[in-house]
């Protein structure tokens, strides 16, 4: 068989978890699949995969070979696309990571665009509010909220966001406002934990900052339902801006500490420099950036 088919059937195969699920994503029947696999790994003569009666995982050998695979594919197809001409067509499938909220809130109306504008590619959105790395999880683009380290990876500034302190007017007018960051030991707190982990929030833009402690009567682990426990007036709680920015417009929750507050964090798209030739990337990453430029609760 030939040995890219292989390549992307086990790749198929081992991102999907199962052969029934890497022969729908492939639209091959799940014998020429089981087939492929064991010719594959025949030819190289090691083991890739384990299977269990539920799922199938790659073996230590396997998730070497995933990763070489991958980088082999992508290279195959950027090599096509080159040959094609730079206004290649994008088509094939893209893999696209951001932090939850800010994902469903600015990226998905960017990647539903993309969709209807390029009939050819498929997108796989992977919303979590951790920092994922893109070349170890197969990922074309990622969002990154906050300083970079060095890397290897191409990155685009598209904006600005904000730790804000905020509550709900109904709070506020109930238990008063906090003046100074050390008046929210008098007060309800309510912890996100994808933005503030700790109980020591920090403020001011000099140095040293003012670091309060808190105390949460609440901890929640999704920032959305931060919001929602502030919205209801149970307490404060201390998220990024864009979270918060239109029930702020709206006048449902109010911001407090603003003078206290620390500096901005900056918003970046990313993607792997040796897939900047690829028609996919290139298009949704100059379709993103300009939609992200363009948000008002970003600058």
């Amino acid at each position: 068989m030939d040995r890219f088919h292989l390549m992307n059937v086990f790749v198929a195969v081992a991102e999907e978890q199962g052969f029934a699920g890497g022969a729908r994503r492939l639209g091959l029947s799940p014998p020429a699949v089981t087939r492929a696999v064991a010719a594959l790994e025949d030819r190289l003569g090691v083991k890739l995969l384990t299977r269990t009666t539920r799922h199938v995982r790659a073996t230590d050998a396997g998730a070497r070979y995933l990763e070489s695979a991958r980088r082999i594919l992508a290279e195959a197809d950027e090599a096509d696309e080159a040959a094609a001409g730079a206004h290649a067509t994008p088509r094939g499938q893209l893999a696209v990571t951001a932090p939850v909220l800010f994902g469903n809130l600015f990226v998905m109306p960017g990647i539903v665009d993309f969709l209807k504008r390029h009939p050819d590619v498929s997108v796989s959105a992977l919303f979590l509010d951790r920092v994922v790395n893109l070349l170890e999880e197969g990922l074309d683009v990622g969002v990154r909220i906050g300083e970079l380290p060095d890397s290897s990876m191409r990155a685009i500034p598209v904006g600005f966001v904000r730790r804000v302190v905020c509550a709900s007017p109904r709070y506020v007018k109930r238990h008063g406002e906090p003046r100074r960051p050390g008046d929210l030991a008098q007060h309800t707190i309510i912890a996100a934990s994808p933005v503030t982990p700790t109980i020591e929030w920090r403020f001011g833009t000099g140095r040293p900052s003012v670091t309060t402690k808190v105390r949460p009567r609440l901890t929640v682990t999704s920032n959305d339902a931060a919001v929602h426990a502030a919205l209801l007036g149970f307490g404060v709680t201390r998220l990024l801006s864009y979270q918060v920015a239109a029930h702020v417009a709206a006048g449902r929750l109010q911001r407090v500490l603003a003078a206290f507050e620390p500096p901005p964090l900056p918003i970046h798209v990313m993607h792997l420099e040796g897939r900047q030739a690829s028609a996919k990337v290139r298009g949704f990453v100059d379709l993103l950036v300009d939609r992200l430029r363009a948000e008002a609760a970003l600058a």
